[in-house]
């Protein structure tokens, strides 16, 4: 069921019943005047000079949910914002670059910022002041929401000159343009310095930042991941391994169902924050195939195979588009699918099978979360084969059970972007696991998007129901010319390396933003903001512009095109100039510097089941720093080719390892490609 129809009301319904976002749509029949962001709500604040209550939110949000409930449904809060207020709801999945300019806004405020986001806007769209959930009454130091209705509609009209000063204070900072006043440059030991703080930083018993709440910061455990390879020093591998480990384990996975909620709100994994988002997914199933290839770790290749596994089941439109979102909430409720009671489990598996379940499960009496159990195996109590078998066919049966509950809501959208990141990860699973059958999941996703959400070569953002969002942004060029980049890689369907390209031309065209030699968000002919979004540093997923210089340096690679590495080189001084004096917000252009500093290109010379035999052990190495070039002979590859003369001079099938302009010797046998990877990286000048 779609988040959409999960929340329906009878009644009549306002004009966002005619959008095809489910977080929009769950407002239909508020008796809120709701209008969707557009040139009609800003001309209709304008004829009636009323200020603009804008709330921000997305479908799978609980606090969202819980001011809806008490405020949006509400007659008596509603007639207080329809008469002094044109209210706008925008989906910040939708709309990524509406939250960020007005959530900057808040920081800029001194909020620390989160969703529901409430701003209060000017009839042209400025922000003067705003906040985050507002409660129907006052408590814990919060004002009731109306009385902040009628205080800001008061000052409107009769202290002008107060939100003049804020409006301006904000435009001002929000238009400001970063400018370097020197040069930024990080080598190896920069990037040393930066993981040793990072690993300084980390939860030594339960993994992840010190602290609570825990987010599964993917960025970061990559750039600890690329430090041990860098530099060979275990303690990186060992603080990503304890992390995923405890992750894997914990309450933040669905034991039963695969797939990893979106964060844990106490120190140790237990309590998650229960909705489970597709980007988040995505990320973690990179890092389960990269730490799955150096320790072959089993609970990693579970915990993949059960996320594909509900990835396929339950996010996967007809067409092959990976849907959003879940919901945390089912029933008006947060976490109930998901969670158990003793006597709900001895119902299930009896009074033996439901002991030795809840034994590895922490299930209890009294529970472990208000009186109920969240499945968690942190306890990591020995097992034998057989006790696994055995927990296997009862995890079975307590999800069959499952099923027949009230499922949280799904949002249904299909997003270029967030689609980029899984068929990316899709490809590097099964390159890791070899799952076919994986990366003909991912093939499915990369044609829809393709087919579904393009015109020409510039993507769209969002699909629902066959209207698309258009245009995109860049971040839908950003990853999913990752995707396809990563699908070249591994088929050598050439078709993928040429849509690259082409997307990456567009994004050049539309996006450039020259002054501050990065990408703008936003591309040169959309709906006008307030302000163009620019923002280098990363979220809950990797900064477009750090994800579009590992891009640019792997068709640097794949096309044989040394200006695409040198734009690269500009695109990363650009980032730190913005970024430099905070570097922790910048981790994934850092894994693009590693990346530009340790890119091995694996060329694989021949046909046949030898030259077969080789990429594949190509493609089991580490995807973060490894470009896998096949060229059945040297006409193949470009002409500047370092690896050119060599190749035909060569007996083939043999595999060449190029580090910048010096390639290896020959290597016929597939298990010598990883040492001669390593050796190749430790030569001087590598």
């Amino acid at each position: 069921m779609s988040a959409a129809a999960s929340t329906q009301q009878s009644g009549p319904q306002n004009r966002l019943a005619q959008e095809t976002s489910p977080y929009l749509l769950q407002h239909k029949h508020n008796p809120v005047d709701w209008w969707p962001w557009g040139p009609q709500a800003l001309a209709e604040a304008k004829a009636n000079n009323k200020p603009i209550l804008l709330s921000v939110g997305y479908a799978a949000c609980h606090w969202c949910h819980v001011m809806a409930h008490e405020s949006f449904e509400d007659a008596a809060t509603a007639r207080v914002m329809n008469e002094l207020f044109v209210n706008i709801k925008v989906d910040r999945e939708e709309r990524p670059d509406i939250d960020q300019i007005y959530m900057q806004a808040l920081h800029h405020l001194g909020e620390q910022g989160g969703w529901p986001l409430t701003m209060f806007l000017t009839p042209a769209g400025e922000p003067f002041w705003g906040g985050t959930y507002f409660p129907p009454t006052a408590r814990y130091g919060r004002p009731a929401f109306v009385d902040v209705l009628r205080e800001v509609a008061r000052l409107f009209r009769e202290e002008p000159a107060k939100i003049e000063q804020n409006r301006a204070a904000l435009m001002a900072r929000l238009s400001e343009v970063a400018r370097p006043s020197q040069r930024v440059t990080i080598g190896r030991q920069e990037l040393d310095q930066v993981a040793l703080q990072l690993g300084s930083a980390m939860d030594p018993v339960n993994g992840g930042l010190r602290g609570a709440p825990k987010f599964p910061q993917c960025a970061m455990f990559e750039n600890l991941w690329r430090a041990g390879l860098r530099t060979g020093e275990g303690r990186y591998f060992h603080i990503v391994d304890l992390t995923l480990t405890r992750i894997s384990e914990g309450g933040i996975y669905d034991h039963l169902g695969g797939g990893y909620a979106r964060y844990s709100v106490d120190d140790k994994w237990l309590v998650p924050h229960f909705e489970k988002m597709l980007y988040d997914n995505a990320q973690l199933l990179d890092l389960l195939a990269l730490a799955w290839q150096r320790s072959g770790k089993m609970l990693y290749r579970e915990r993949a195979e059960e996320t594909v596994g509900w990835l396929a089941r339950e996010m996967t439109g007809p067409e092959g588009g990976f849907y959003s979102s879940l919901d945390a909430d089912s029933e008006g409720e947060e976490g109930k699918f998901y969670v158990w009671s003793l006597a709900d489990i001895e119902a299930v598996l009896g009074v033996e099978n439901a002991a030795l379940f809840a034994q590895h499960y922490d299930v209890t009496p009294d529970g472990n979360f208000e009186g109920r159990n969240i499945l968690n195996r942190l306890k990591g109590l020995p097992r034998s084969m057989e006790i696994d078998a055995a927990l296997a066919m009862l995890r079975a049966m307590l999800h069959q059970v499952r099923e027949k509950r009230v499922r949280p809501g799904l949002d249904d959208k299909v997003l270029a972007d967030w689609n980029g990141l899984m068929i990316a990860a899709l490809v590097h699973a099964a390159n890791a696991f070899w799952r076919p059958d994986w990366l003909a999941l991912a093939r499915r996703a990369f044609d829809f998007v393709q087919r579904n959400m393009s015109r020409g070569n510039r993507l769209g953002h969002s699909w629902r129901e066959g209207r698309v969002l258009f245009p995109g942004l860049a971040s839908d060029f950003a990853f999913m010319t990752r995707a396809a980049l990563s699908l070249y890689e591994t088929t050598a369907d050439r078709s993928y390396l040429h849509q690259a390209l082409a997307w990456q031309a567009a994004l050049d065209r539309h996006y450039a933003n020259p002054d501050a030699g990065i990408y703008f968000l936003t591309a040169d002919d959309a709906e006008g903001l307030v302000v163009r979004p620019a923002s280098t540093a990363d979220d809950a997923t990797p900064n477009p512009n750090a994800i579009i210089a590992q891009n640019l340096i792997r068709l640097a690679a794949f096309a044989g095109d040394h200006a695409l590495r040198d734009k690269a080189d500009r695109l990363i001084d650009g980032i730190l100039a913005i970024g430099g004096n905070n570097l922790f917000m910048h981790v994934a252009a850092l894994n693009a510097i590693d990346m530009r500093l340790n890119l091995a290109e694996i060329v694989v010379t021949g046909e046949g089941e030898a030259a077969d035999a080789l990429t594949k052990a190509a493609l089991a190495l580490p995807y973060v720093n490894r470009a896998v070039l096949r060229a059945p002979s040297a006409d193949a590859l470009p002409p500047s080719h370092p690896a050119q003369n060599k190749i035909k001079g060569a007996a083939s099938p043999a595999a060449f390892i190029c580090i910048g302009e010096t390639c290896s010797l020959p290597v016929t046998h597939p298990d010598e490609i990883a040492d001669r990877v390593d050796t190749a990286r430790a030569m001087p000048g590598a």
